[in-house]
């Protein structure tokens, strides 16, 4: 399971911004509204599908779904309230909606994000970045962290093309 706040990176990371970390091993997405209330937006980004739908459950009224993240994988599951669901996003007009930024002006965006993010919180972003890989020629290494992220206590993974 995922580890909880005391002594894990991603909480520590989370509260150096002023962020609250909950891991949803200690306190589940759709208990969670009982203690923050219903979420108008949920920016999900996990890699984990089936947080998915606990997400669709715990919006508030008009509230925004955005799904970021790309699965890969055959999970399923069958413990989903689809007549629930349905009601929640129709009658309480909530919408989900997918998105990728993936085009030149995107990664320039980035680009400043990152360079904003370490003048805000210095060092911060250097914490973040876990896994440097040298070398594009060394895509395997890559994949094999991105695939076993607990393994190595993965955060950010990312090549070194070539050093600055």
């Amino acid at each position: 399971g995922k580890q909880t706040s005391e002594g894990y990176l991603n909480a520590e990371l989370c509260e150096a911004i002023g962020a609250t970390y909950d891991s949803t091993d200690d306190l589940p997405l759709i208990e969670s509204t009982k203690n923050y209330g219903e979420y108008d937006l949920i920016f999900e980004c996990t890699g984990f599908s089936p947080i998915i739908f606990d997400a669709m459950q715990s919006l508030n009224e008009n509230g925004i779904l955005i799904l970021a993240s790309v699965t890969g994988g055959e999970k399923k599951t069958d413990a989903v309230p689809s007549d629930k669901i349905n009601q929640m996003f129709v009658l309480g007009n909530r919408a989900m909606v997918g998105t990728v930024n993936a085009n030149r002006e995107h990664f320039e965006m980035g680009v400043k994000d990152l360079a904003l993010c370490e003048a805000m919180h210095p060092g911060w972003l250097g914490r973040m970045m876990t896994h440097k890989v040298k070398g594009l020629e060394n895509y395997e290494k890559v994949f094999d962290i991105l695939n076993d992220s607990s393994k190595y206590n993965a955060i950010k993974t990312y090549f070194e093309v070539k050093p600055i």
